[in-house]
C-alpha cells in the first residue's frame, strides 16, 4: 500500500481527490461538513511539507452543468475547516485549468468544479481522466466513500500515475478498520446487522460467517426470522419470499461455530408513529394489527452481554426505528454498551448510513473507535468485493 508516510512532497502539485459530496440547504450552507474534517489530515500533511494541492471532487448528481450543485457555495467552508486561504476555479479539465493549477505556489488549494459536470466522469472515460491527470503531477485518493465506483476520478486516473499514486490518510484508515474486522482482529469477533431488509445483507452475512464469532440481528430483518421459526408477526416488515433462506442462514451459522442472537422481545405499536400505542411482546408472537419497531428490554439484556464478552466488533445498521423518539431506546442502548465495550479495550467499527446518523443524533461517535465515512464502499468491502478505486492504487 503507497501511503503518504516517506513520501516528500516538497514543491509537488498533488491532484487529491476527496469527497466533498456535503448535504447544502436552500441558502447553499453545509449542513454536515464530516466529509471536509474527514479529508483535512491528507491535505495539511502534503501543504506541511510545502507541496500544493488540487481538490477534486462531486457533488451530488447534476444532469449537466447545474449552478445548484457548484463547488463554489462549499469554498468558505472548506477554508474554514482547512484553516487556509482556498481558490476556486470554474472547470475542472482543459487547458484553463492546467494553467490555473499550473501556477499554483508552494502551500496554496485550488478546489476545482464539480467533476460530475461532464457525465465522462461517471462514465469512467479514459480521455478525461488523463485531462485530469495534467493539474498535478502526483495523484492521492482520499475518497473512500466513492471508492467502489470505477469513475475517471477515483480509478482510471490513477494509470496516469505509475509510481506517483497513494493512499490518503483516510482512505488508509478506512481500508485498516475494515481490515481489523474482517482479517485480523481479536477474538472474539462481533457483527451488528440491522436495517429493515435480510435481501440487502445477505452477501455480507454470507461473507462474513467465516471471520466472526457471533452474529447479532436486529432491526427489520428481525421479523423474517422470527415468521421462518413459525412465530407470529403481525404488521411487521417481512420478506415472506426469504423465509426458508433464514432458517438456511441459521444452519450455516451452525455449522460454522458462529452463535447468532436474534431479539426474544421486541416494543410493538399499533401504528408506524412516534406517538402510537406501545406496549412489550415476545417477538413471535405479535397481534394481527401490531408491529415490531425496536428491540425489548430482555433482548437488551442479552445484547449487552454478549457485546461485554467480545474484542472485535462491527455494527452495521439500527435495532428500530430510532428515528422515532419512542422507539429509538434499542439503538441508543445498544450504542451505549458498544461505547462501554469500547472504553475497556475493545475496537469498534461502525459504518452504514442509518447507524452512522444514530450514533452522531445520540452523542456517542467519539465514543466509538472508527466512525467509516462511505456507506455502499463500507458494505461492499464487508461482502469480500475488491474496490476499483483501491485496486487502480495498488497496480
Amino acid at each position: 500500500m503507497r501511503t503518504l508516510a516517506n513520501q516528500d512532497f516538497s514543491n509537488r502539485r498533488a491532484i487529491v481527490r476527496v469527497d466533498f459530496n456535503v448535504p447544502i440547504d436552500d441558502q447553499f450552507q453545509v449542513t454536515d461538513s464530516t466529509r471536509i474534517k474527514a479529508a483535512k489530515e491528507t491535505i495539511h500533511y502534503i501543504l506541511n511539507q510545502g507541496g500544493s494541492c488540487v481538490l477534486i471532487s462531486h457533488l451530488g448528481r447534476p444532469k449537466g452543468k447545474d449552478p445548484k450543485l457548484s463547488l463554489s457555495h462549499i469554498v468558505s467552508k472548506v477554508e474554514e475547516i482547512l484553516q487556509v486561504p482556498v481558490s476556486f476555479f470554474g472547470d475542472c479539465v482543459g487547458r484553463a485549468a492546467e494553467q490555473a493549477t499550473a501556477s499554483i505556489a508552494p502551500g496554496g488549494v485550488t478546489l476545482m468544479e464539480n467533476l460530475r459536470f461532464y457525465k465522462e466522469e461517471t462514465a469512467g472515460d479514459l480521455d478525461f481522466a488523463e485531462g485530469l491527470s495534467k493539474l498535478g503531477d502526483c495523484y492521492v485518493n482520499d475518497a473512500f466513500g466513492t471508492a467502489h465506483r470505477a469513475h475517471a476520478s477515483t480509478t482510471i486516473m490513477a494509470q496516469f500515475f505509475k509510481e506517483d499514486k497513494f493512499f490518503g490518510r483516510l482512505l488508509e484508515k478506512e481500508v485498516k478498520a475494515i481490515e481489523k474486522v474482517m482479517k485480523s482482529g481479536e477474538k472474539p469477533v462481533l457483527a451488528i446487522l440491522g436495517g429493515a431488509k435480510v435481501s440487502s445483507k445477505i452477501t455480507i452475512i454470507e461473507n462474513m460467517l467465516d471471520k466472526i464469532d457471533h452474529l447479532i440481528i436486529g432491526g427489520g430483518m428481525v421479523y423474517t426470522f422470527a415468521k421462518a421459526q413459525g412465530g407470529s408477526v403481525g404488521q411487521s416488515i417481512c420478506e415472506d419470499d426469504y423465509c426458508d433462506y433464514a432458517l438456511e442462514l441459521l444452519k450455516k451459522a451452525k455449522e460454522k461455530g458462529v452463535e447468532v442472537h436474534l431479539p426474544t422481545d421486541v416494543i410493538i405499536a399499533d401504528d408506524f408513529s412516534n406517538d402510537a400505542n406501545r406496549k412489550v411482546c415476545k417477538v413471535g408472537q405479535i397481534p394481527d394489527d401490531w408491529e415490531g419497531l425496536d428491540a425489548g428490554p430482555e433482548t437488551l439484556k442479552n445484547f449487552q452481554y454478549v457485546v461485554m464478552q467480545t474484542k472485535t466488533i462491527l455494527w452495521n445498521g439500527p435495532l428500530g426505528v430510532f428515528e422515532f423518539e419512542n422507539f429509538s431506546a434499542g439503538t441508543i442502548t445498544l450504542g451505549e454498551h458498544i461505547a462501554k465495550s469500547t472504553a475497556a479495550g475493545a475496537f469498534s467499527l461502525v459504518g452504514g448510513g442509518d447507524s452512522v446518523a444514530a450514533v452522531k443524533q445520540f452523542g456517542l461517535e467519539d465514543k466509538m473507535s472508527y466512525i467509516s465515512t462511505g456507506g455502499g464502499a463500507m458494505l461492499e468491502s464487508l461482502e469480500g468485493k475488491t474496490l476499483p478505486g483501491i485496486a487502480a492504487l495498488l497496480e
